[in-house]
């Protein structure tokens, strides 16, 4: 059996998550590569892994739907081999004003980014804890659950479930060597972060600049890393030192 380790990341096809998922590729981790319904761009990002001399697969689920999504990662497992690392990257926002959002903007959000915690990392534990050697959770919050964000109170009520979550399961694994931690971004460069927006918003950052994907994946890939193996049950912010 191979001695690389295997990582999944969700919300892989886009993003924080492709710049992880491609970070981690790079350094030699075999990949796979979760999305719903980016399959093109899935696909493109498994053929750069592989054009480059690494090893990716692609998995396809929806975070939301439990059932289908433990049938299809027991599925990946059986086929390709455990997981020795996980990246919970996958999540939406719906914001509004409180008193203007509606039961459906609170309860998908809210649901689907705390049940996917449930929904991805469950079907993975016990095979992670049976391959003994250790392993590696990585959760992804946002200052917005730390910190908490106008027009956002169910992001970051999610975001902050997250954190809570995250630190409860660090105390479970820790004897199995299995380090569980979180990494929180600011804002991040977007082709939707422009304007008045921008300007506003980097008075927040005393950087005084907006984070780039890269920023978070190197964070993403340390916490994988041989130097991590003595950090559990922490938040890492990615902000510019919003808090």
């Amino acid at each position: 059996m191979s001695d690389v380790k295997r990582i999944l990341v969700t919300g892989a096809s886009g993003g924080i998550g492709k710049a992880v998922a491609l970070l981690l590729a790079e350094q030699g981790y075999d990949i796979a590569v979760h999305y719903r319904n980016g399959k093109e761009s899935a696909e493109a990002i498994i053929a750069a892994i592989s054009e480059a001399g690494g090893k990716a697969t692609g998995i396809q689920f929806d975070i939301t739907d439990r059932e289908r999504t433990k049938a299809t990662i027991e599925a990946d497992i059986e086929a390709n081999g455990a997981y020795w690392g996980v990246v919970c990257n996958a999540g939406i926002t719906k914001d509004n004003a409180f008193p203007a959002m509606s039961s459906e903007e609170w309860e998908s959000v809210v649901h689907t980014n705390l049940d996917s915690f449930y929904n991805v990392l469950h079907p993975t534990i016990m095979p992670m804890i049976r391959l003994r050697k250790g392993g590696r959770i990585v959760t992804l919050s946002s200052v917005s659950g730390l910190t908490g964000n106008r027009g956002q109170t169910n992001y970051s009520a999610s975001k902050a479930g997250i954190i809570g979550a995250t630190k409860a399961l660090a105390v479970e694994l820790g004897k199995r060597k299995i380090t569980v931690n979180c990494v929180a971004p600011g804002i991040i460069q977007t082709d939707m972060i422009e304007g008045v927006f921008a300007d506003e918003a980097k008075k927040m950052i005393p950087l005084g600049t907006f984070g780039d994907v890269s920023d978070v994946a190197h964070t993403v890939s340390f916490l994988m890393s041989d130097g991590a193996k003595y950090i559990t049950r922490q938040v890492i912010s990615v902000n510019g030192g919003m808090c």
